[in-house]
């Protein structure tokens, strides 16, 4: 793969808790990608959304990265990574993008002081084997592109940026129609170059939000999450009927911000 482009992919999102379909979405993706026979995928973030979200029974986010970090223990090349948790306020997922982005470039900019010849890097320089500025997409269910319609909930420029300086790379669910979204959308259908849909074949509907309510009520959720969040759960009694009632009736920060005319904090 050493003609391919490095890529890396950035999943935003609740992950409340985070399940075998969220993990499984990466190797999804990463497949779909290296049979395209242009990219190769080095690495994967999960970015867990700030409480500053308000959506309803959503847990606190040094829950939800803990449950994160212990889920992917066993994966040699997908990270999590709290930082668009630890902010002050919930911040976009454009401004998330050009957050790991601008790493991207510094850690470029730090390879190249070292004075090393790009083609004979050191061996214990984590960027040896790829010398090219790694691509970052967007990593989401297909889902993704329906919520574009959604008034208030994405700025029209910030889609814009998104599909067309970074890119998304979209896994279908049943009874999801991505492609027809991108039809309807003379904006996706611009940058439709640059998003990419990947089919699940084996569906997997597993749902946070129904496991959610199967532990209020004491069900089993075994072999849907991995054991180690099971238990982190159990120890922590996170998810109870409380929990789920967290921001009832709350509008979710996007939409609160844009009725109001504010402009989230960090914004650019």
């Amino acid at each position: 793969m050493k003609s391919r482009i490095p890529l890396i992919l950035l999943a935003c999102g609740s992950f409340n808790p985070i399940t075998n379909m969220h993990m499984r979405l990466f190797e999804l993706a990463r497949d779909h990608l290296h049979q395209t026979g242009r990219y190769e995928v080095i690495e994967g973030i999960v970015s867990p959304v700030n409480d500053d979200y308000r959506k309803q029974g959503l847990v606190s986010a040094r829950h939800r990265v803990a449950m994160a970090k212990l889920a992917l223990e066993t994966s040699d090349w997908i990270r999590v990574d709290p930082w668009e948790s630890e902010q002050e306020a919930w911040t976009e997922t454009v401004n998330v993008l050009r957050h790991h982005y601008n790493r991207l470039l510094q850690s470029r900019k730090e390879f190249t002081r070292n004075k090393w010849p790009l083609q004979r890097p050191p061996p214990d320089c984590p960027s040896r084997q790829h010398t090219v500025l790694p691509e970052l997409k967007l990593l989401c269910g297909a889902d993704i592109l329906q919520t574009f319609k959604t008034p208030n909930l994405w700025k029209e420029e910030h889609v814009k940026e998104i599909v067309e300086k970074f890119g998304l790379v979209c896994v279908s669910r049943a009874g999801s129609d991505p492609g027809q979204h991108i039809h309807e959308s003379d904006l996706l259908t611009k940058y439709q170059h640059n998003i990419f849909l990947v089919k699940e074949w084996i569906q997997n509907e597993i749902s946070a939000t129904q496991i959610r309510k199967a532990l209020c009520r004491g069900l089993s959720v075994k072999y849907l999450l991995p054991d180690s969040v099971i238990s982190y759960i159990a120890h922590h009694n996170i998810y109870t009927e409380e929990s789920e009632r967290k921001n009832e009736g709350d509008l979710l920060q996007p939409l609160r911000l844009r009725n109001t005319g504010e402009d989230p904090l960090k914004d650019s």
